[in-house]
């Protein structure tokens, strides 16, 4: 196996393990609704995860650890995700924000900068700014 194909094996695992983490937030608050199911095709298109790969993360998400991207743009892109399923259905859980909490810290965020991440991107989808 080349380098190249590591890296590009390496990058996969971690697109599809980011997948997982967005399943796992979509199915704390319940059932996935028709809101979250169309935003969960979509990322799972923008992230290359092939419908045979969708399938056992639906089933069982746990399985699927957290690894996360090296750059921060891509760690904040990632985040970023996590927000879309979180406001699929227009309102953020308790659960579901200390799940985004422990998702920031494994992207590599501070404890501080995940808090204060987290508060934007409520202001954000919450339409009281632009992000």
């Amino acid at each position: 196996m080349s380098i190249f194909e590591a890296y590009e094996s390496g990058e996969h695992e971690s697109k599809v393990s980011h997948f997982a983490a967005i399943v796992k937030l979509a199915i704390i608050d319940g059932p996935i609704n028709p809101e979250e199911e169309t935003v969960l095709k979509r990322l799972a298109v923008k992230l290359d995860v092939s419908e045979e790969e969708v399938k056992p993360i639906l089933k069982n998400p746990g399985k699927y650890h957290l690894i996360p991207p090296y750059s921060l743009e891509e760690r904040i892109e990632r985040l970023h995700d996590l927000w879309k399923i979180i406001y699929a259905d227009h309102e953020i859980e308790e659960e579901e924000r200390n799940l985004i909490f422990k998702y920031a810290i494994g992207l590599g965020f501070t404890e501080e900068k995940a808090n204060e991440e987290i508060e934007k991107y409520m202001q954000v989808f919450d339409g009281d700014m632009e992000l």
